[in-house]
Formats: structure tokens, sequence, C-alpha cells
């Protein structure tokens, strides 16, 4: 198989990354970087630091001058950054000597590189959030719908109470919600600009660089930070654990999922549920399986970018190519589980009559903490409960419904008391709740 599945064409139905996919190829890359190049020759001639017709000469040649990734890859081995090679290699190319002389003025590979990774990560948000938007609205639909549909709550594995369908699809959106909701905020204090030079202090640039760093902002529209922040892996760190958080939701709804589709449960069905080679009968829940193998995935990616956050001094060749190697990853792997959400949530559907099923099922213990409470409106409380557990052992040693058993020693119990439908506690109200936060947003 090919050394990533992002990158491979026999797993690209399997790990689909839409848009996204294009952002993180070594042609983007040097694209976004000759932007950065351009923005920064415009800025400095505006600002007299550079002839401004030089300046206008490297920012149109920025737009039209294409590099092949290639034939960067000797002088990227050797430098160990490609941006040397790329600024040789557009010198060249443009053939404009007395323009081309002012390209790259002052700055160093860094702020190059990761200004240019800024640009493909903000456009990684847009499609992020798009994808969001699209995922939410679906599962609000399901929980419009299905507000008061009864069905067993499983903590570890086992029936606890009654909840509905749409209190579980509310439970899977609102973390996305907060995700989308902290947007305005990530962007506004992530997408920085970088212009610190060599060694982070700017000595090259001169008295002029708070003025041209902000006018590189603007001209890019990032945000200007103010301050070098080379070895300050922080607004990386950030986005990246946005990332992180949606694609857990997204895991732990596959996780449900793969739970409910189960032959024993079949709570749920998928539209496009995958074959089997060999056993017809299969319907297996891939999409969701694949939301769960990229959390398991990205815990491993945000370990090793959380070490290499760490840097020495002023800059750090390991630190940070260990950054390029993770993030791309990291960027790829949530993009490829909200492609996969969005198919999920759209043709996902519930099974009424195996909820059904499953809440008679278990001779009725699913109320036992109902009639616990039912019990201790006359008795104390530590006696009701001993009674409820003594009738579930009743229960569990002679076959009978629960009901059935309490009803004989508690004639007075409530009418409705094991009903789902009258145990769905804030269930529906979870799930409204949850749809009008999403048809507002």
């Amino acid at each position: 198989m090919a050394a990533s599945v992002f990158d491979s064409p026999l797993f690209a139905g399997l790990f689909p990354t839409g848009e996204a996919g294009r952002l993180f190829s070594d042609s983007a890359a040097l694209r976004a970087m000759l932007l950065v190049e351009g923005a920064l020759a415009k800025a400095q001639g505006s600002l007299g630091i550079i002839p401004e017709i030089s300046a206008a000469a490297i920012h149109r040649a920025t737009l039209e001058i294409q590099i092949d990734p290639g034939a960067l890859a000797q002088s990227t081995g050797t430098n160990g950054v490609c941006v040397p090679g790329m600024v040789a290699a557009f010198r060249a190319e443009m053939n404009a000597p007395e323009h081309a002389q002012y390209l790259h003025w002052g700055a160093t590979s860094q702020d190059i590189i990761d200004t240019g990774l800024m640009l493909r990560l903000r456009q990684s948000l847009a499609l992020a959030e798009a994808d969001l938007r699209q995922i939410t609205q679906a599962l609000a639909d399901q929980a419009e719908q299905h507000a008061e549909l009864p069905m067993a709550a499983r903590t570890y594995g086992q029936q606890a109470t009654p909840t509905s369908w749409g209190a579980v699809v509310a439970g899977w959106g609102m973390p996305l919600l907060d995700a989308l909701e902290a947007l305005p905020d990530l962007r506004e204090n992530c997408l920085w600009v970088s212009l610190s030079g060599a060694a982070g202090t700017a000595s090259a640039l001169g008295h002029k660089t708070p003025a041209l760093r902000a006018a590189l902002a603007e001209g890019l529209a990032l945000k200007d930070p103010g301050r070098s922040w080379h070895t300050d892996r922080g607004p990386v760190l950030r986005i990246a654990g946005w990332m992180a958080q949606i694609t857990a939701t997204l895991a732990a709804m596959g996780q449900s999922l793969i739970a409910l589709a189960a032959t024993e449960l079949r709570e749920v069905t998928f539209e496009d549920a995958g074959a089997s080679s060999t056993m017809p009968q299969k319907q297996n829940p891939v999409a969701a399986s694949v939301l769960v193998a990229l959390s398991h995935q990205m815990g491993g990616l945000q370990a090793a970018l959380q070490a290499a956050a760490a840097h020495q001094h002023q800059r750090d060749g390991a630190a940070w190519f260990t950054e390029w190697m993770v993030m791309p990853q990291i960027m790829l792997g949530s993009a490829s589980a909200l492609q996969h959400a969005r198919q999920i949530t759209e043709k996902l559907q519930p099974n009424p009559t195996q909820m059904a099923g499953g809440l008679r099922n278990g001779l009725g213990l699913i109320h036992a903490e109902a009639l616990s409470f039912a019990l201790a409106a006359k008795m104390p409380r530590p006696e009701a409960q001993a009674e409820t557990k003594a009738l579930c052992r009743e229960a569990a040693q002679s076959g009978e419904q629960l009901e059935q058993l309490a009803r004989a020693r508690h004639p007075d119990l409530p009418a409705n008391l094991f009903r789902p439908d009258a145990q769905l506690g804030q269930a529906p109200a979870e799930a409204r709740a949850f749809v009008a936060r999403a048809r507002a947003l």
C-alpha cells in the first residue's frame, strides 16, 4: 500500500479528503509560498523598502510563474528547507535580475513557510466549516423528526434508562456546534503572518518591521501577531486541536453506530453499507469504522505534534521537520472524517421497530431507576434501592418481567411507570434544544 492512505489511488474511496486534499500537495505548498513572497514584495514596495517597480514586477510574477517541486528536491535535501531553491528557481524563471534581486528581501525561510502554511490552514478551516454545517443540519433533521422516538440508552455497553434517538443524535451534534462557534476566535487568534527574519529579530528589515508585518498581514488577510513566533507553535497546536476535537466527536458517533448496527441490535441502518467478499448477508458499517480509525491515528499524530512544539533556541530543524510530517496528516485525517460524516448523517436511518424491541427485551430492567424513585416516594431511599435490587434479581432468576413482580408487591405504582415514552426525562428537550441551536447558527 502507499505510504499515506490520503495519497493512495487504491484507498481514495475509503479515505476521501475532498477539496482539502489539494491543499496539502507540494504544488499547493509552493503556490502558497509564492503568494507570500509576492505579498511581501508588494508591501515592501509600498513602504519604500524596495523599489516599487520591482515590487510590482515580483508580485505579478508570483501569480504567473509555476515551479516544479521535483526540481527543488536536491536543494531541499541539502538545505533542509525548500525556500532557497524556490527563490533561485523563481529568479531564473522571472528572467529579470534587476527586479528579482529584491525577492525574499529580509525574510527568512520560516517566515515564508509558516505564512504559506497559514494560508492553506485558512482554506482548510473554511472547508471544514462548510462540512460541519451540513453535518449538523442533517443531524438536526434527525433530532427534530425523532425527538420522542424511545430507545435504550446504554452505559458500559449495557442498557441503562430510556432515551430518544433525537437526544442521542443531539449528543453528537452539540460538540460540533461548539466547534463551529469557536471558529471565529480560532481564525482571529491563530491565523498569523510571520515576518521575523533569520533569528526572530528582523534585523535585516530595520525599524520598518512592525509596519511591514502589518502591511503583509493586511495583504494576505491574516492576523499580525505583533511579534516573532518562530518557536511558538501555539497557533498550529490550537488549529490541530480543533481538528482533533471534531475527529474525536465523529469517532464517538462512529463507535455508537457500529454497536447499534450490530446483528443483535439493528437499531440503525446504513444506505451505503459495505459488502463482504464471502458472506452475502453482511452489511458492514464501513464509514463508521473509518471515523474510529481516523481518530486512532489522530491520537498518535497529536502526540507527535505536541512533542514537536518544543523548539531549541531560536529555530529547531528536527522539531520543525516533525511538524511538517504530521500536520498535513492531521488536516487530511480530519477532512476525511468530515467527508464520511456527511455521507453517514445524510443517509442514516433509525429502526423504530428494533428500538422498541430493545426496550422490551431485558425483562424491563431498563426501568429499574424509575422504579427505585417511585418506591422512594413511600419509603426511605436506601430501602427503595434495596427493594428494587431485590426485584431485579428475582426477575433475572425467574425470567418474569420486572413490572409484574413490582406491581405484585406494590400495586399502587404509577400506571405509566414502565412506559418508555413516559420515562424519557429531558431527552426530547435536549433534542429540540439542539435543533434550535443548529438552525440558528
